[in-house]
């Protein structure tokens, strides 16, 4: 079975302009071929009711990255939300299904988001207990990761990588509203380097695979996404080889034109169709399409849950780790399965 007839064509990547946003203030909207040279997001004209000069407390930014080992999986980022940031760490590990973190909270001024993903632009948390840095390189297809944090109960984690692309990148700039960006670019890595956490040294090896997820945009009062992922290697064509996929179900205006799922191979990527998330159970979901191309289980093992309920902020959000089995199609109807792999994922409501 053929499902080229079913994805939008806009969901075809096209050349990159100089920048997301134009001279007027309108984003430009759609997927792209590469990174964005300039991402001015505070310039964007009125992307909700208030008036611009409340831009800088709307926008949402992070960099984050998953980093699929052997034994464990590594989540990392730093977050900027406009009022406040974070600086988060969080370790799972598979062999007895357990996560581990470590967190700040942060000033804004304290969450550094790069301006762009190229020429070793640097994306720091500059708190005391979490210290995470990117050096970003985007237009060589590389990044450096490091980060070092410590705390009574978690102890103590150390990590450097060097992340080489792998595939080509996904790059997606989708409307919440008629000039309510949510942009993100995803890209697939291969790792060298280590993990360390309490005297146990991780390092990376042939297999390890790690995603980088880049993310601005203005999200409404009232926002909820579902998203779950996995890297890794799998055998395709006779040889074992780089393999991923994001599926994400936002508040995207247009699901079939205007989404970012799709499969990752070595040096291309595939589209997949909007998807949907069903929480069976707490600890079992079930992500499917209409038209047959994704049928994923996702059987959680533990999670990194961080709430906060003031009234006017509220926050539920999820990171899960686990297993996942089921299978992604190509547009051709080739079926790849799943079964096994690394599965992590985010549940995530927001009031903000």
């Amino acid at each position: 079975m053929s499902f080229t007839d079913v994805l939008s064509e806009k969901r075809i990547a096209v050349p990159t302009p100089e920048n997301v946003i134009d001279e007027f203030g309108n984003c430009q909207f759609g997927t792209f071929d590469k990174e964005f040279p300039k991402m001015d997001f505070l310039k964007v004209n009125r992307p909700s009711s208030l008036p611009n000069i409340f831009n800088k407390f709307k926008l949402t930014e992070w960099e984050a990255t998953e980093i699929n080992f052997d034994k464990v999986v590594l989540l990392t980022a730093v977050c900027n939300m406009g009022i406040f940031g974070t600086a988060l760490t969080v370790l799972y590990d598979k062999r007895t299904k357990k996560a581990t973190y470590w967190q700040e909270m942060l000033p804004a001024s304290k969450a550094c988001i790069s301006k762009t993903l190229i020429n070793s632009a640097e994306t720091v948390s500059k708190g005391k207990k979490v210290k995470i840095n990117y050096i970003n390189d985007f237009q060589n297809g590389l990044a450096i990761v490091s980060g070092f944090a410590s705390n009574k109960k978690a102890g103590t984690i150390d990590y450097r990588v060097k992340l080489t692309r792998v595939s080509l990148p996904s790059v997606v700039n989708i409307p919440f509203g008629a000039n309510r960006p949510l942009y993100t670019q995803k890209d697939l890595f291969k790792v060298e380097g280590y993990l360390e956490v309490n005297g146990e040294r991780f390092v990376a090896d042939s297999s390890t695979t790690a995603i980088i997820d880049d993310h601005r945009g203005y999200y409404p009062r009232k926002a909820h996404y579902d998203w779950v992922t996995t890297m890794g290697k799998k055998e395709i064509d006779g040889r074992e080889q780089y393999f991923g996929f994001n599926l994400t179900r936002n508040q995207s205006i247009n699901q079939d034109d205007f989404n970012e799922n799709l499969i990752w191979f070595e040096g291309k990527t595939t589209l997949l169709t909007p998807v949907v998330f069903k929480h069976e159970t707490d600890k079992r979901w079930h992500i499917t399409d209409t038209h047959g191309m994704v049928d994923v289980h996702f059987e959680i093992g533990d999670e990194f849950l961080m709430k906060l309920t003031t009234g006017i902020i509220n926050i539920d959000y999820h990171i899960t780790f686990g297993e996942l089995s089921g299978f992604v199609c190509t547009p051709d109807g080739t079926k790849y399965c799943l079964d096994g792999m690394t599965g992590i994922g985010e549940d995530k409501s927001l009031l903000f």
